[in-house]
């Protein structure tokens, strides 16, 4: 069996939503990445999956990347908290538990910050204020656990082309294939040089 080098928690995001694959339901940005960075798909675990909160993470697919101690774990979960069952102080432990396990396992650990989904959605007004302010607090969350326990947050709720309709597919939810792709894109160059690594990718100016 082969070594796992690259490893991704999480929930549709992760899973690829939105950018339709050729051998598969999905493609999305984890393949993507792992082609830049010149990781062997057959090195790459995809834990993602389809409305997946923090707790799923933490009761079922952390458990196996801690277990294989890969050199390089994206996670990104916690939208699907913040849209329906959301408890704040459920949502700050598992994202503790999360990053805190990861911590000390000699790998690179990364995330990104929540973008501005409710804006997508066809919601009423009011619903939207609340649903954004829950974003807010779940990014001021996320920057403070990722600072302590040193995992690398690609802030995208700081960059404008991530509030573009063209990034984002009918659902309004999930990126398309254009979103999936520049995620990556942005991840490969983030990652990459915070990890000290030059991917075949930039070496020839992807």
């Amino acid at each position: 069996m082969p070594a796992i080098r690259l490893a991704a928690l999480g929930d549709s995001f992760v899973e690829g939503r939105g950018d339709p694959g050729l051998d598969g339901p999905f493609h999305g940005w984890v393949p993507r990445l792992a082609d830049r960075l010149g990781i062997p798909r057959r090195g790459v675990l995809n834990l993602g999956t389809y409305r997946a909160t923090t707790q799923d993470v933490v009761d079922g697919q952390l458990p196996a990347v801690v277990a294989s101690k890969p050199p390089m774990i994206g996670v990104i979960v916690g939208v699907n908290d913040l849209l329906s069952d959301y408890d704040p102080e459920r949502f700050r432990r598992n994202l503790g538990t999360i990053y805190s396990s990861l911590r000390g396992m000699n790998t690179t650990v990364f995330t990104a910050a929540y973008p501005d989904i409710p804006k997508n959605l066809a919601v009423p007004g009011v619903f939207r204020s609340l649903l954004r302010d829950r974003f807010a607090e779940a990014n001021s969350v996320l920057r403070e656990i990722t600072a302590a326990t040193g995992t690398l947050c690609l802030d995208v709720a700081a960059m404008p082309e991530w509030a573009e309709a063209r990034m984002w597919a009918a659902d309004g939810l999930h990126p398309n294939v254009a979103g999936h792709q520049l995620f990556a894109d942005q991840l490969t160059e983030f990652v990459a040089r915070a990890a000290g690594l030059v991917p075949p990718a930039l070496l020839v100016g992807g």
